[in-house]
């Protein structure tokens, strides 16, 4: 199933902060509300993405194993996740998703960077229902377009596929709901280029800070 209700920018982060490029997300929101989850394009504006992936690349990846539920490289504290944190943690984005999402309030993101390749790295379908948590986000970093990769949303009773998107396009990415009847997974990447991701949920509260440090975030100065 397509999650697509726009083939240009609707919001995009950039040098000065968020900017709304479409007066009306009607149709994001009732593609949202139907399929529980929405592509947005190209919502880092390509000259700052090119500098969060200098910075992603000059960053230390250590191996990481989620309890069972996934393994991937994940970036450790520096330059590149607290200026993600910083251009997501914006009023204006907050305002954008709780109009395409009907979820309010959402007051921060709290995200981490993770690579995956094909040398055994794997995720599994999970709901990530927690700490008040009801929206998820991932955008991808890549500097090469990966083969595989791709972000699934099912129905947790029936496990009927909801939604498959290969979120390739550089820096799109993907807003989704998080509910006891829904589960995610993102499938195995193939080939010779990794996914790189900046993944992580919209919370109620200012909760964000204190969890930087276990996600792999700094706090913004």
């Amino acid at each position: 199933m397509s999650a697509n209700a726009a083939d240009a920018p609707v919001l995009q982060l950039t040098h000065a902060g968020a900017r709304w490029l479409a007066a009306d997300p009607t149709p994001l929101r009732d593609l949202f509300r139907r399929a529980h989850c929405v592509r947005l394009p190209a919502l880092i504006a390509p000259d700052l993405l090119w500098r969060i992936q200098r910075e992603v690349e000059r960053g230390e990846f250590r191996a990481f194993d989620h309890d069972g539920i996934a393994t991937e490289l994940r970036l450790q504290s520096g330059v590149a996740t607290g200026l993600l944190h910083v251009l997501v943690n914006d009023p204006q984005l907050y305002r954008f998703v709780e109009q395409v999402t009907a979820t309010s309030p959402v007051r921060s993101f709290l995200g981490r960077v993770y690579r995956r390749d094909a040398n055994g790295h794997y995720d599994s379908w999970h709901s990530d229902l927690v700490q008040g948590r009801s929206l998820g986000m991932s955008v991808n970093l890549s500097a090469h377009r990966y083969d595989g990769g791709a972000f699934e949303l099912r129905e947790t009773e029936t496990g009927r596929i909801l939604a498959s998107i290969a979120n390739v396009g550089p820096g799109d990415a993907i807003l989704f709901r998080l509910a006891p009847t829904l589960e995610h997974q993102v499938t195995a990447v193939r080939g010779v280029h990794p996914k790189t991701a900046f993944a992580g949920w919209f919370l109620p509260d200012d909760s964000y800070r204190a969890g930087l440090r276990e996600t792999g975030g700094i706090a913004p100065l």
